[in-house]
């Protein structure tokens, strides 16, 4: 039988066994506690960061999912506001090549049009008198404009420039109803990899896309088989131009 000194001491042991227990516990919560801290404080920072490059605002021209312009792409400039509504989500597209979609969307493909140079002007310079509409190269400004959508129609010496590099531009007249131009902005989001989308007063019809000497025009918008050629024509041309800059 245990004596009364031999029962305090093991007493004593179990309570310092315990309080070491607690401590590590403790320790335990305290390091969970810092690294929840710090990841919260890294995803502020994230997201203040996405916040400056889209801009502000809840006018849509500065917040969404496709609002973001990619500055490590091409020039940011201040007077184009970019495109932050929220497109809508995309119909279930027709498979098939281009060629195919585009017949079934009403829409004329012009392949391999004639290259019209690409030498570098001046900023400044009067926008040359391009061949195609919309331009589809063509000498050009020395500052691609950005990837991203936009809402103010850029100036084609900055496009054109931007198709140099490989990448598709999805066009649609002002005046296309806005369900119209949010079903394009879904096709758009889906996929914004080496892309731009924007308004384009000076157009023959109601949609077209561009990629360097490859034209769609398209004289109306007709739901899912106009995405479809839109999605087709992107699927064959985008990263093909001269100076393929990668997205």
């Amino acid at each position: 039988m245990a004596s009364r000194k031999e029962e305090k001491e093991r007493l004593r042991q179990a309570r310092l066994e315990a309080e070491r227990g607690a401590a590590h516990d403790a320790r335990r919560r305290l390091w969970f506690g810092y690294l929840v801290a710090g990841l919260i404080t890294a995803a502020v920072i994230v997201g203040i960061g996405a916040a400056f490059v889209t801009g502000g605002g809840d006018d849509g021209g500065g917040d969404g999912p496709g609002a973001s312009i990619d500055p490590t792409t091409g020039v940011v400039f201040d007077n184009l506001d970019p495109d932050g509504r929220e497109g809508t989500a995309l119909p279930v597209l027709a498979g098939g090549n281009l060629d195919d979609a585009a017949e079934a969307a009403n829409c004329k493909v012009r392949r391999d049009r004639r290259d019209e140079g690409a030498a570098h002007l001046t900023p400044d310079a009067p926008v040359p008198d391009y061949r195609s509409v919309p331009p589809s190269s063509g000498n050009h400004s020395p500052e691609p404009l950005a990837d991203g959508a936009y809402q103010t129609t850029p100036s084609p010496l900055n496009y054109v420039h931007a198709l140099e590099h490989g990448r598709v531009e999805f066009q649609y007249d002002p005046s296309l109803p806005e369900a119209d131009q949010l079903a394009i902005k879904g096709l758009f989001d889906n996929d914004p990899a080496g892309m731009l989308m924007f308004p384009n007063p000076d157009l023959d019809g109601a949609v077209a896309a561009a990629a360097w000497t490859q034209v769609l025009n398209c004289e109306s918008f007709e739901g899912a088989s106009t995405l479809a050629a839109l999605n087709a024509f992107r699927s064959e041309f985008r990263g093909r131009g001269p100076e393929a800059i990668p997205f």
